[in-house]
C-alpha cells in the first residue's frame, strides 16, 4: 500500500476548501477519501481526482464545483508554491496531456461529456505506454518521461545464512528451546521458531550510451535513477567505447539534476561501442568486489558492437560467473516473443545470457520493474 504520510493534512485541506464553496462533506467522507487514497497512489493526480469524485461528491450538479475546486488547488499554483506536496503531485503528470480537468460552468448538470474526456485522456496516456520511445514525438517524449519520473522498482532480496527469531513458522529454533527450556529447569514453556534473513542483492546496470542507442538511452538513463532511489545496492555505469561510473551523479534527489549531472560525466555519448572492453572493464575493476558478486547484472544495449567478438566472449564468460543472473535488455526485441539475437554482439553473448527482456517502451520497463523483485 502507497505511503500517505505527509498528505493526508494535504486531503483534508482540500476537503474543507470544498465545504467552503459549498460541497457538504462529512469527516466520515474525508477519512473515506483518505482511505481511498491510500488504496491507490497519493502521488498521482488521477487517482487524487477520481478517489475525491467517488467519496466527497454525493450530487451531480455538484460535479462542476468539484472540478473547479480541483483545478484550483492542485493545477493552478505559481511556480513558487511553498507547499513541496502540491508541486509533486502536479509535477506527476503533464497537465495539458496525462490530466484534463473539464471545463464546465458552476450550475450546469454533468452529462457524460467529462466522463468521455477523462477516459479519452486515460486512453491517451495508455497510447503512450504502449508507444515505442523510438517513435514517440518530442511532445509525447516529454509526457513520457513525467510519466517515468513515478517509476518504482521493487529491490530484489536474498536469504543470508543469518538466522532470526520470528513469532511462528516452519523451523524450529532449537538453541532458543533448549536455553529457555534449561532456564524452567527442564519443563518446556513454549516453541520458538527461526527462518533466514533476507537482505538486499546488488543490482548493476550497465547502460549503451553509443549512437545506435540515441533513441532509447536517455529513458534507460531514468530507469537507473529509480533503481538507485528505491535501493542503495544499485550501481549504475554507461558504456560507448569506454565505461564510466555514474552512481554518485543519480544520487541526487532531484531527477533532471541528476539526469543533467550523469550526462556531463559521460564523455562518450552517442559515440560509438565497444561492449567487450566495457564489460572486460567491469569485471577487472569491480567484479569481485560487493558490486559485482553475486549481483543482478543489467545490460542494456542492441548489441551492436565495434569491438573485438573474442574480447567480448571472454568478458561475458568472466561477468556469468561471478554474477547472480545476468539480463540483457534489447530494446529491438520489442513484443516479439519468438525473438532471436540478430546483432554479432548478442549472438556473441547470447550463451552466457540467462534472460532477454525488452525496454523499447515505458509499459515493457514497468513490467520489468515489477519482475525484478522476483528473480531469485
Amino acid at each position: 500500500m502507497p505511503n500517505t504520510e505527509g498528505f493526508d493534512e494535504l486531503f483534508v485541506e482540500f476537503s474543507q476548501t470544498l465545504r467552503l464553496n459549498g460541497l457538504t462533506i462529512g469527516s466520515d467522507d474525508v477519512i473515506s477519501f483518505c482511505q481511498a487514497i491510500g488504496e491507490l497512489n497519493p502521488g498521482d493526480m488521477m487517482d487524487i481526482y477520481w478517489a475525491g469524485r467517488t467519496t466527497l461528491v454525493r450530487r451531480l450538479e455538484n460535479i462542476p464545483v468539484y472540478n473547479k475546486v480541483f483545478k484550483a488547488f492542485f493545477l493552478d499554483i505559481a511556480e513558487e508554491e511553498a507547499d513541496a506536496r502540491k508541486k509533486k503531485i502536479k509535477a506527476s503528470v503533464n497537465t495539458s496531456t496525462t490530466l484534463e480537468i473539464p471545463n464546465v460552468e458552476e450550475g450546469e448538470p454533468g452529462n457524460g461529456e467529462e466522463e468521455s474526456k477523462m477516459g479519452y485522456v486515460a486512453a491517451t496516456s495508455e497510447i503512450y505506454r504502449n508507444k515505442a520511445f523510438a517513435d514517440c514525438t518530442p511532445q509525447e517524449m516529454q509526457a513520457l518521461r513525467k510519466m517515468m519520473k513515478t517509476l518504482r522498482l521493487s529491490p530484489p532480496t536474498r536469504r543470508t545464512r543469518r538466522q532470526q527469531n520470528v513469532p511462528a513458522g516452519t523451523h524450529l529454533n532449537m538453541r532458543k528451546i533448549v536455553r529457555e527450556t534449561m532456564r524452567a529447569h527442564g519443563e518446556p514453556r513454549e516453541l520458538f521458531y527461526s527462518r533466514r534473513k533476507e537482505k538486499l542483492r546488488p543490482v548493476v546496470f550497465l547502460l549503451d550510451v553509443s549512437g545506435s542507442m540515441a533513441d532509447y538511452s536517455r529513458n534507460l538513463l531514468q530507469l537507473g535513477y529509480s533503481a538507485r532511489r528505491a535501493n542503495t545496492k544499485v550501481e549504475v555505469f554507461c558504456f560507448g567505447t569506454r565505461l564510466t561510473r555514474i552512481t554518485k551523479s543519480l544520487s541526487r534527489r532531484n531527477p533532471d539534476e541528476a539526469m543533467e549531472l550523469a550526462g556531463q560525466s559521460v564523455f562518450d555519448w552517442e559515440g560509438g561501442t565497444r561492449i567487450g572492453d566495457s564489460v572486460g572493464e567491469f569485471v577487472k575493476r569491480w567484479g569481485r568486489t560487493r558490486v559485482g558478486r553475486g549481483s543482478i547484472v543489467i545490460i542494456c544495449s542492441d548489441g551492436l558492437d565495434r569491438g573485438e567478438p573474442a574480447k567480448l566472449s571472454k568478458a561475458m564468460e568472466s561477468l556469468s560467473r561471478i554474477a547472480h543472473r545476468v539480463v540483457w535488455m534489447n530494446p529491438h526485441k520489442g513484443e516479439n516473443q519468438e525473438w532471436v539475437p540478430n546483432t554479432m554482439g548478442m549472438v556473441i553473448a547470447d550463451p552466457f545470457i540467462d534472460e532477454v527482456v525488452s525496454g523499447h517502451n515505458l509499459k515493457s520497463l514497468e513490467e520489468f520493474s515489477l519482475k525484478l523483485a522476483t528473480i531469485r
